[in-house]
Order: C-alpha cells, then structure tokens, then sequence
C-alpha cells in the first residue's frame, strides 16, 4: 500500500473544520463531532459545540439511532457464514408466529418484506419498551404487511425488531450481549453500548423559530432496540467504519462484507442516488458511491459512510433531533478529503514468481469475432477485458480444481475453463457455455455450431 502521512495536511483538516463549524452553526445543533478514516486508521477529528472550549472528543458517547442496523446486520450474516440460517429461508422457520412469517431473511435485512415502517402507537422512539413487551406488538395486528415481500424498497423498523429477534432465538441470549462478545469486543469498541454511559451527551429539540432548546427522553426501547438503541463514540465509529471497510475474519470476512453493500432491490428513480442491500444503505453522492448507513433518534442525528475507491470513510454525530445533516456532513468530509488528497495509486511491481502456464493464457483471445485481451494479475487473478468499449469485462479467481470463478460484472459466480487439446495444449477457454478461441471464430472446431466451411470471405 502506497503510504501517505499518518495526519491529513493542515489545509485539509481546515476545511474539515470548516464543515463542522457550517453544520453546527446552520444546523442549530449544541454540538457536533465528526472524523475521518484513511486505509483503516482516524486520520482527523473535529468538534464544534455550543459550549466554548467545551466541544466533545471523539470518546464522548451519542445516540447513533439506525446505524444500529449495520450491527444487527453483521449478526444475522454471522449466523449465515456459520451455516445456522440461509438468506433465503422464511423467518417463521426460525422464529415462527409472526406476521413476517413468509419474509425471507435477506428481505427483512434488504427492508424489502413489505412490512410497516413503523410500530402501532405510541411513538416507540419517544416511548419506553415496556409498553411493548411482546413480539406482537411491534406490528399492526389488521395490516402488518404494506407491500408484496421482494417487490420493492420500504424501510422497516419492526423489521429489524424481528432479526434482533431472530440472533436472539438461535443465539440464547440477548442480542445486545451476542453483540458486545461477538462483534465489539473483538473489534476494540467498548465505548458502544445500549444504553448510555458516562461521559455522553444529552439530546435535545431545537425550537424551529426560536434559539431556544427542549430535553429529549433518552428512553430504552426494548424489543425495537435493534432498530436504533445503540450509543457509540466518534473513536468507535472510526473503528467500524475500518471494519466495514475491509473486514475483519475474527467477526465477519471481507466476502460478505462485499455482499452486504451490493444493492438488493431496484432503485425506485431513474437517476438513482441511493439504494439498500444487506444492512447498508448505498448512496451517490459528489460523483462516488459510498456504502454505509443514516441514522436519527429524538435528539441526536448520526451518519457514516465509505468510499471503498478514496480508501476513506467519514462520521458525522450530533445532539439535536433536526437540523445538521449528520449524513450529508460525513458524505462531505469524504469528498473534500479525496479532493485535497487524492489516493495515490499503488506502484507498479512485477508479480513475484512467473508461472509459465498463466503466462500462455495471457493475449487476445476472441468471443466470436469480438476481441478480448486476457491478462495476469496478483494472486493468479484472470482480469477478461473487451478492447471494445462495451462488452463482458471481468476478473477470476484461481479455484482448488484447476478452474477460475468470476468475481464481477457479468460473469459473477461463473466458472472459466481451460480447455485443452488431446495433446495438452490450449484450445479454447469456457466461460458459462461462452467459447473464447484465438482466432476470430477460430479454430471452427471448438465453435459451437461450426463455422462456415469458406471461411472468411470478401464482397
């Protein structure tokens, strides 16, 4: 990895600031907190508060609201890499009896189950859990389900209540505890908890028309706490953000990490500037695609976002109910920190050991009469690109049986195979029943269907 400095330069931490200060002083908020992440590591952090000299460190904790999904979502994929559940199974196989009983995993991680948005009344953001003590009460006994399940994007709180549910029926114990031991401590985030601990900030509404301020109740929600109860530091969050970033096998590899920010459902708009997958909100924002999550709970408003092309990421937190855009902050602070210090691209290397085998397969080869250039990369990665400027690019990954499987685009989870000759040499490569030669449509024998016994001709 090209290193840069461990610190952002000083012009860019001032324009940093700058946002900050724009967002608490706009935003009418007593106090804002927000960093930024490089390759892994909180390369700066700035606050602005209400308070002269009084502004939060990145140790000072806040209601994080939704971001708790990300958290409840990694769970669930834990299950999953451990074989105790598929994506594709019905909840009520593993946790029977509710109205999201048809709904499969992946839909309700995907908010895609067509379940309410939110609970019967009261509020439960503003309301204590114990009034809803049951499983059955977090939905509408006489209309649960809103929209066909899998048809369309419709955000879920109850929906998540239900996969906090779920951990906790497989695990044995409450989700917040699976959590703690499976997910925070491993990952060094001890300053992220259900409920708040010392030092942490208050929560507040700002009056619309009026500088003035209202307390906020700083409720646990119970049942619905896998929707938004977690509270969390600036310091954490920067740790969370590397983890989504790159993974972290102790917790949850890279692989399905990957899968979790793929979006799951069709945008809705023609020029969509977000989208949902697996726990993770996916928005477009400056001309990039960062993945992450929103999140907002009566007193506090709360973003974070990573640019997997920058290497960066961003956190945003603030006490007051409305007014700073959290997500718009962070999301801001990435692309001004890509705009003064644009990753520097890795230097060329030659691969380490040179496999003369690979090395044949490497050149033009031909999908008909379209031409394709394959080449060798790091780790026996097969890269497939069209010389065209459309066409079926992809890479492969070396497989323990001697194949190659997709990694992208359009031949994600095919098989490439090498074909060879009864002599032992190459004579074509199969990819998903597609037929790549060394010649345009050549040699006929390995096209299917055969190949006009003129050959080529002219006018």
């Amino acid at each position: 990895m090209t290193e840069l400095p461990a610190e952002l330069l000083p012009g860019t931490r001032r324009a940093l600031l700058h946002q900050v200060a724009l967002a608490q002083s706009e935003g009418r908020a007593p106090a804002v907190v927000a960093g930024v992440v490089r390759d892994g590591q909180l390369v700066w952090s700035g606050a602005r508060s209400m308070i002269d000299g009084h502004a939060p460190t990145p140790d000072v904790q806040f209601r994080i609201g939704s971001l708790t999904k990300t958290f409840v979502a990694v769970l669930v994929l834990r299950l999953r890499d451990e074989g105790l559940l598929d994506l594709g199974d019905p909840l009520g196989r593993h946790l029977p009896g509710t109205p999201a009983d048809a709904a499969t995993v992946a839909q309700l991680l995907a908010h895609s189950a067509g379940l309410a948005a939110e609970t019967p009344p009261p509020w439960w953001e503003r309301t204590e859990g114990a009034l809803r003590p049951e499983l059955a009460d977090l939905l509408d006994a006489e209309s649960p389900v809103k929209h066909p399940a899998g048809r369309r994007h419709h955000y879920s709180n109850p929906g998540y209540a239900l996969l906090g549910a779920l951990v906790e029926r497989l695990r044995g114990e409450p989700w917040g505890e699976v959590l703690r031991r499976e997910v925070l401590a491993p990952l060094g985030m001890d300053r992220t908890t259900l409920l708040p601990e010392h030092p942490h900030a208050g929560g507040f509404a700002v009056h619309p028309w009026a500088d003035v301020m209202l307390p906020e109740p700083l409720t646990d929600t119970g049942l619905m706490g896998p929707a938004g109860q977690l509270w969390s530091t600036g310091a954490d969050l920067a740790r969370w953000a590397a983890f989504l970033a790159a993974g972290d096998d102790k917790v949850l590899g890279a692989d399905s990490l990957a899968e979790m920010r793929r979006p799951a459902v069709g945008p809705e708009d023609a020029d969509w500037t977000s989208a949902f997958g697996l726990g993770l909100q996916l928005r477009r924002h400056e001309g990039r695609v960062l993945y992450g999550h929103s999140g907002s709970m009566p007193g506090f408003t709360a973003g974070i976002w990573i640019s997997e092309a920058d290497g960066l990421a961003a956190f945003a937190l603030a006490n007051a109910t409305s007014g700073a855009n959290t997500p718009q902050l962070a999301a801001r602070l990435i692309a001004l920190t890509a705009e003064h210090e644009p990753r520097l691209p890795e230097p060329w290397r030659p691969l380490p050991e040179v496999d003369e085998d690979l090395l044949a397969l490497t050149g033009p080869w031909y999908w008909g009469a379209m031409p394709n250039v394959l080449r060798l990369r790091p780790g026996r990665v097969l890269e497939l690109t069209p010389l065209a400027d459309h066409g079926r690019a992809a890479r492969f990954r070396p497989q323990p049986d001697g194949t190659w499987l997709g990694l992208d685009r359009y031949y994600a989870g095919e098989t490439l195979r090498v074909v060879r000759n009864s002599d032992g040499t190459v004579g074509h490569l199969d990819v998903g029943s597609f037929v790549y030669t060394r010649e345009p449509y050549g040699p006929g024998g390995a096209v299917p269907g055969g190949v006009d016994p003129q050959g080529w001709r002219a006018l």
